[in-house]
């Protein structure tokens, strides 16, 4: 067993989880992490999948009460029907566009240059929206209705581009749309689990020819810490929105990009010509 693989499964697990859910953009670390780690061929994207799952199935977790009350009153409870007609509402957008366009996605944008760029706009945009005068009318996740979690699934699509954000892109984006911090924040953990399942159940079908028992001791680890560090985050952030705002997140991601920029400026030189 390479103690170097495993060391370097735990970073990577660390870094999934506390990002998916931070509106700082999992995806941008992840491949900024993957490459500095030499952790980006075949089998470095069905481990990403692997800590994914890890990260959501501590959501799943966190509000597994919540998610049993919704699975058993489906058939007959309308507070629950609602709830799932919602997350199907803006579940489809993202799902629809990745389905038609990932392939081209992660052809042309997934490079360091479209990352940087977009931790910056992302951060950028949260100062725009927390500038704004703050008067939520959505303080739980029962008061959306299903055009308000349409234009949450509308702006969820921006996530598809590396850096934006999933969690950024929803959460800020339920925000503006009138959602409190903590509804907002809710809402996008939810809004997670059903378009996380679905694209690691397409990675590990798209991925499966890859896999070896040899990467079962590093799928494990990735997993587990990946699990553990997203249900603390989970925990920090809805502790976090109940007194402050994004504007934290915003600077992180502007300084970051930045390094970025810089880090990378060889490599952007040659892109720009």
């Amino acid at each position: 067993m390479d103690l170097i693989i495993l060391l370097k499964a735990f970073i990577l697990g660390i870094v999934e989880g506390i990002t998916e859910f931070l509106p700082i953009s999992s995806t941008g670390h992840l491949i900024i992490a993957g490459d500095l780690l030499g952790f980006n061929d075949d089998a470095g994207k069905v481990f990403e999948v692997v800590i994914q799952l890890g990260a959501i199935l501590a959501v799943c977790w966190e509000y597994r009460a919540r998610l049993t009350e919704v699975a058993l009153g489906m058939t007959h409870d309308k507070s629950a029907q609602k709830f799932i007609i919602n997350l199907a509402i803006a579940t489809i957008p993202a799902a629809l566009l990745g389905f038609l366009f990932i392939k081209t996605i992660k052809g042309y944008l997934f490079t360091p240059l479209v990352v940087a760029i977009g931790f910056i706009v992302g951060g950028l945009i949260i100062f725009w929206v927390e500038k704004r005068k703050y008067a939520p009318r959505m303080n739980d996740v029962n008061d959306i209705n299903a055009f308000d979690a349409l234009k949450i699934g509308l702006v969820q699509c921006l996530a598809l581009v590396p850096g934006t954000s999933r969690s950024g892109a929803t959460i800020i984006g339920g925000v503006y749309f009138g959602m409190s911090r903590k509804t907002a924040t809710e809402f996008s953990f939810f809004l997670a689990i059903p378009i996380m399942f679905a694209a690691a159940f397409y990675d590990v079908y798209k991925y499966w020819d890859v896999l070896q028992a040899s990467h079962v001791p590093t799928f494990i680890v990735g997993f587990v810490t990946a699990f553990i560090s997203a249900f603390v985050a989970i925990r920090a952030l809805l502790k976090f929105v109940a007194n402050h705002n994004f504007v934290v997140f915003a600077w992180y991601r502007i300084v970051f990009g930045v390094v970025l920029l810089v880090y990378y400026r060889d490599e952007l030189m040659q892109v720009m010509g």
